[in-house]
């Protein structure tokens, strides 16, 4: 399947405590040790999609995320803008060079689109 969900990542107005609850729960090694201090899960398995946790805008729930592997971020949020999606974060790259931007599809559901930088591309080459 082209374009996969490569990411999910929980949005909460509590995120250690989210994070301490699935890291119990489901065993998941859980890691700070990024320029952003986000809090990544790794299952620890080939198969399936790590995710983490961030925090949610003051005031607003809890939802999921799902994060969507594309060629190019700036075509995808083209073609996804031109089908009736709005954009709530523009392309940004981070500072492990992945690049994303996440949008909301016509129905009120966020999604992210993301390009993976070079390092990361590299690891998953083998």
């Amino acid at each position: 399947m082209p374009n996969p969900v490569i990411r999910w990542q929980l949005i909460t107005p509590e995120p250690d405590r989210a994070a301490a609850f699935y890291q119990k729960v489901f065993d998941w090694n859980l890691s700070k040790a990024n320029a952003l201090g986000y809090r990544e899960f790794s299952s620890r398995e080939t198969r399936g999609a790590d995710g983490g946790v961030w925090p949610a805008p003051a005031g607003q729930p809890g939802f999921v995320q799902l994060f969507i592997e594309v060629e190019s971020v700036a075509r995808a949020v083209e073609a996804a803008t031109d089908a009736g999606a709005k954009i709530l974060i523009p392309e940004s790259t981070l500072p492990d060079g992945d690049t994303m931007a996440v949008l909301m599809d016509p129905t009120g559901v966020s999604f992210g689109v993301c390009r993976l930088g070079r390092s990361a591309l590299a690891s998953t080459v083998k």
